[in-house]
């Protein structure tokens, strides 16, 4: 039963990639920077991409998660008083969405609970097995 124990791990590993891109979101939502070239950026929003891991038989074998980054990263706001504010008071704020990131926190709790679920599931399947086994032999 070592497959869906190990397909459960990378559905862990994706599920706190999500969180840790979400957290990151949320710390740095008032991180502004400059729109000019050259100028101390706004911070640039995490999001997470998944794939599908297979065998050559087309066999699952878990989940592939990277982090990446949001597009557009930043949307321009007035604030004429900001360091970073151009000539005409514009400065750049993280494309982050409060609502989107609450989301993601509650996926991410989701997901991660579902494939602690399938671990267990699978130790117990692995434990009843075992003492199949005991009592036959």
């Amino acid at each position: 039963m070592a497959g869906p124990i190990n397909i459960g791990l990378t559905g862990l590993t994706a599920a706190t990639r999500q969180l840790n891109a979400s957290a990151s979101n949320i710390a740095n939502l008032q991180t502004v920077g400059s729109l000019q070239e050259g100028g101390q950026a706004p911070y640039t929003p995490l999001t997470t991409s998944q794939t599908t891991v297979t065998g050559e038989g087309g066999q699952p074998f878990g989940v592939n998660s990277t982090y990446a980054l949001r597009n557009p990263p930043f949307v321009p706001a007035f604030d004429p008083d900001s360091p970073f504010a151009d000539e005409n008071g514009v400065i750049g704020v993280p494309n982050i969405n409060l609502a989107e990131e609450a989301v993601n926190l509650n996926l991410a709790e989701l997901t991660f609970k579902a494939n602690v679920s399938v671990i267990e599931t699978a130790a117990d399947l692995d434990k009843e097995l075992l003492s199949i086994f005991d009592e036959r032999v």
